[in-house]
């Protein structure tokens, strides 16, 4: 963004100093003051960059990987294409809600009892959200619905209206977004209380306000542009959250590939299914923390704006980043089903699409990082899909060792590359 306000005159706030942006009457300094420093101490203070995650915001990440696999779960029970579209628009709310809430902690101080509070209370509904996603398009649309809608209204409630002093910056900035989250919370009640065709697309709409929100900065009427660069970012903070939530959806792969292999008999077939499976999982953790995490984030240190950065980065990227790698444990599970037999359509289209949405994604988040285009993955993604035009006929098994071959081939291209610069 260029030419923007800075952020007190973003929102027409004179510019001020202290932990928060404050306005008011100077005459009732005293009692003003005593606020302002409860309300700093749930705020991160100076050296943000350096601190690392709470162990509470790992232990709410746990929630997290319960949820992926529900999402897994659903896509595998109706593997057709209104069932990926039924799991897509069920991560993304998903995503959603675990995005938001990394953004609050970024800003709040996660060692202060009234945020563990929060993140607890956080907690519950994430759990109930993700006991409703199995059946989120027939029983229990309402209780997803209202669980999402809770967290979301509930968070940036407490960031309105405890964690921000009356007329900072900080309130504007949540305030803003409490109301978007209302208005799209109408459709997403609307959603749960109607039948299965109507909820996709009033969920859709709901998806669509909340996605777009952020890209146009929570316009409200009669109120101050803001500007991107008005939203405070520990950086390095930042990366290690989404980090963690990679390893974790890394993690849920392992764990539906062992409980798939555990199930089955330990034959020839089902042991070199297993072994293609597991090394595909440890390629995709090779190719996002070896090869590319550092990009993303050394990005954001050598950006003047950053926030606009991380947003498109992180918020917008890592969905598909996550959305990847569920696909390819949904794939690891068909192919160590059936090892040694072809693939139907729908099947081969999940398995395929896995490791190509990831590498796709990879490319999105380098695009974005390094504005150059990264030609070992677009070569890797090509050749994923002529292997989905042509491996109709070969047996699961060789599929999934092609993938993991072309995954594999992409790493070392990574680490050549990287070897020469150092040179």
């Amino acid at each position: 963004m260029t030419d923007q306000l800075n952020p007190e005159e973003a929102c027409g706030l004179p510019e001020t100093d202290g932990t928060t942006r404050r306005l008011g009457d100077q005459s009732r300094r005293a009692p003003r003051q005593r606020f302002t420093i409860m309300i700093g101490r749930l705020r991160r203070r100076g050296g943000a960059d350096a601190q690392r995650a709470a162990t509470l915001e790992l232990f709410y990440d746990l929630v997290f990987v319960f949820t992926i696999t529900q999402v897994s779960h659903l896509l595998l029970s109706h593997l057709t294409w209104s069932g990926a579209g039924e799991a897509a628009i069920v991560l993304l709310a998903v995503w959603w809600s675990w995005n938001y809430t990394t953004w609050a902690t970024n800003e709040l101080d996660p060692e202060t009892n009234p945020v563990r509070l929060l993140l607890i209370a956080l907690m519950l509904g994430s759990l109930l959200m993700a006991i409703a996603v199995p059946e989120a398009f027939s029983e229990r649309g309402l209780l997803f619905a209202a669980t999402y809608l809770a967290i979301q209204v509930g968070r940036h409630t407490f960031l309105t209206f405890v964690a921000a002093e009356r007329g900072s910056m900080e309130r504007e900035q949540a305030g803003r977004i409490l109301v978007w989250f209302l208005i799209a919370g109408v459709f997403w009640i609307a959603g749960g209380m109607v039948e299965h065709g109507w909820r996709a697309g009033l969920w859709s709409i709901a998806l669509a306000i909340d996605y777009i929100a952020p890209r146009i900065l929570f316009p409200l009427p009669r109120r101050p542009r803001l500007a991107a660069d008005s939203w405070r970012l520990a950086t390095g903070h930042f990366a290690e959250r989404f980090g963690l939530v990679v390893i974790a959806a890394i993690g849920e792969t392992i764990i539906l590939t062992g409980a798939t292999t555990a199930e089955r008999e330990l034959d020839a077939g089902t042991v070199a299914a297993f072994i293609s499976a597991f090394t595909g999982s440890a390629a995709l953790w090779w190719l996002y923390f070896v090869s590319a995490r550092d990009i993303s984030e050394r990005s954001l240190v050598s950006e003047t704006r950053s926030t606009g950065r991380a947003r498109d980065i992180y918020t917008y990227g890592h969905v598909l980043i996550v959305a990847g790698i569920i696909l390819t444990a949904v794939g690891d599970e068909l192919v160590i089903a059936r090892p040694l037999q072809p693939l139907g359509s729908a099947e081969l289209t999940a398995v395929i699409g896995g490791p190509a949405l990831f590498l796709l994604a990879q490319l999105a988040l380098q695009l974005r990082s390094t504005r150059r285009l990264e030609y070992a993955r677009l070569s890797a993604i090509a050749a994923c899909a002529a292997l989905g035009l042509l491996a109709g006929s070969l047996p699961a098994l060789v599929v999934s060792a092609a993938l993991v071959a072309v995954l594999i081939a992409v790493a070392l291209h990574d680490q050549i590359s990287e070897t020469q610069r150092a040179d």
